[in-house]
């Protein structure tokens, strides 16, 4: 489905990313079915943060799927519930076998309250017998007729992938500049809005494995650690976001009462 130009700056409908402070400055979120990276090393709550957008989310009533690469759905969804997520909000629906997938897409037909599908892929291959791990196409291939169907059968206008990292080792690309080229091609098509975790270096050099994936992607935001005095300070930024006039400054990013929050912008924080 192409893109469709729109009559002026106030028809453009936007996703909040559901951080206070930071939606502020960027017009109140990121541009539906926009591709965007959600950069930064261990330990930054890149997950967190992308989770944290699709539950607002499905608390406002839409559908969405993020699909795990490595942590099982039962570790991301505790530590969630740890932060005090309550799952009771939304309709949450966890799949471990891609044979219930259809089954499991089915029930979000009879319910009202938005959903978060959360596909464990993880889980899913230790068990999948049928996928040649010497193909690197086949799972690739397994992750777009996942997004496909749940888009599809479930209206789902939302997508997390965590993460490309481990997608790279999944799918060990050949040909990166070409094949990156038209993953991020297929989500613009579906008119989905994703968020791509990447992970960064410790060093923070690069935003992405090859480099590519920054001008491929319609937006990137930043998520470091910086050493404050005696203190850790987790900081986030937008570098880049298409379509959007944008605060480019580094805000501290912090989570306050159930709620994150972007402090501070251009300024220490008073610590």
């Amino acid at each position: 489905m192409a893109e469709k130009v729109i009559s002026d700056k106030h028809a453009m409908r936007r996703i909040k990313l559901h951080i206070q402070g930071l939606d502020e400055n960027i017009q109140g979120g990121i541009p539906e079915g926009h591709v965007t990276l959600v950069s930064g090393a261990a330990g930054t709550m890149k997950s967190s943060v992308c989770f944290n957008a699709l539950y607002h989310e499905a608390v406002a009533g839409k559908n969405g799927v993020y699909i795990s690469l490595e942590q099982s759905a039962e570790s991301l969804v505790n530590h969630m519930i740890n932060m005090d997520y309550d799952m009771r909000r939304i309709n949450l629906i966890m799949v471990k076998d891609l044979s219930e997938l259809k089954t499991r897409v089915a029930e979000l037909q009879d319910k009202s309250l938005g959903s978060l599908i959360v596909v464990d892929i993880g889980t899913i291959r230790k068990e999948i017998h049928d996928v040649n791990t010497d193909n690197n196409k086949s799972w690739l291939n397994v992750i777009k007729n996942v997004i496909r169907k749940v888009h599809a059968e479930a209206g789902c206008s939302l997508f997390v992938l965590d993460s490309l990292s481990a997608l790279y080792v999944l799918s060990r690309f050949e040909n990166p500049r070409i094949e990156l080229f038209y993953i991020f091609e297929f989500l613009r098509d579906l008119q989905i809005t994703s968020f791509l975790i990447s992970e960064m270096p410790l060093d923070g050099s690069k935003y992405s494995e090859y480099e590519i994936e920054d001008f491929l992607a319609d937006g990137i935001i930043m998520i470091r650690l910086t050493p404050f005095r005696r203190q850790v300070v987790r900081e986030i930024s937008v570098v880049k976001m298409r379509a959007t006039a944008c605060n480019n400054d580094i805000f501290s990013l912090e989570f306050r009462n159930g709620q994150f929050q972007a402090l501070y912008g251009g300024q220490n924080p008073l610590l």
